[in-house]
């Protein structure tokens, strides 16, 4: 069975999706829609068999099993509960500006039995899933140290750079430790004239001593996603631009020294959006969402908004 599915949004975010649901055998894009014509003329030359308009009420509800928000994110909670009360619906991060708002959506959920999936890209990345087991396993002992490094975005309108690059990693720190932060400190500035923050440095520290250290900034000439994860007996890095050798793991050869043995470690490189959209699949047949149940949209939210 294949099932039908809505895109709202074919801007920047947009055709990256649609492509990965097209590419799915389990699904069939029966809507996009967009304000531009400029690019609802391109929607309609690669997927010619969609129905295209400006107007997001177009959509049938009753014709389809789940639609998809790419749109500028001020949008994103009004857009999801008019959805929400009707299908299932997956959002570009964030899926909204407060807790308050996602407190909201849960309720509309629960109460139609439709499921919210936010486009948290790297929590399906196989990465971020194997040091997930590491951390589980204990594998290198504790975790003392997560330090990460997120630079060169497009510059926005509608959130900081917080809300934009910041949600990646408080989505990853959720999914791989399961716990909120008990205390936060930020600076977030703008280093250029920009309408909002463009920079923002985040130390958080949890219960069991885990330090954390997080760089975002929309501003670099040169584009960087690397998370170092230091454990006690071993580094890991994680640079999601590599695109073979994401993870390299170093052990100290000799305490008495800096020399390091590196091990690189086969992981699963399918696309995350691909990942994420089998997940969704999986989910709408099922009648599941293992990964976002537990108010895990909620706990990122809460954490967004202390910083």
């Amino acid at each position: 069975m294949n099932f039908k599915v809505a895109i709202i949004g074919f801007g920047y975010w947009g055709p990256k999706l649609s492509r990965n649901f097209h590419n799915s055998k389990n699904f069939e894009i029966k809507y996009i829609i967009d304000k531009s014509i400029k690019n609802l003329n391109l929607a309609k030359s690669e997927y010619p068999f969609a129905i295209t308009s400006t107007n997001y009420k177009k959509i049938n509800c009753n014709d389809v099993n789940l639609v998809v928000i790419s749109t500028p994110t001020k949008s994103h909670f009004n857009l999801t509960k008019h959805f929400l009360k009707k299908t299932n619906v997956l959002v570009e991060k964030p899926l909204a500006l407060s807790s308050k708002e996602v407190k909201k959506l849960n309720t509309i959920s629960k109460k139609n039995k439709n499921n919210i999936y936010v486009d948290y890209p790297f929590i399906f990345s196989g990465s971020i899933n194997f040091i997930k087991k590491i951390i589980l396993r204990k594998k290198y002992g504790k975790l003392l140290e997560v330090e990460s490094y997120r630079e060169q975005a497009p510059i926005r309108n509608d959130a900081d750079v917080v809300w934009d690059l910041g949600v990646h990693d408080i989505s990853i720190l959720q999914f791989l430790l399961n716990k909120n932060p008990i205390s936060i400190k930020a600076n977030k500035f703008r280093t250029g004239k920009n309408k909002l923050n463009d920079t923002a440095y985040i130390n958080m520290k949890y219960k069991n001593g885990t330090n954390i250290f997080l760089r975002n900034s929309w501003i670099s000439p040169i584009k960087i996603r690397i998370i170092k994860f230091k454990f006690e007996k071993a580094i890991l890095v994680c640079d999601e631009n590599e695109p073979i050798y994401k993870i390299k793991i170093y052990t100290k050869k000799n305490e008495n020294n800096l020399l390091y043995n590196v091990e690189i470690p086969d992981i699963n490189l399918s696309e995350p959006l691909f990942n994420l959209v089998e997940y969704i699949a999986k989910s709408i047949k099922n009648k599941t969402n293992t990964v976002f149940n537990n108010n895990f949209n909620l706990k990122v939210t809460k954490v967004l908004e202390k910083i």
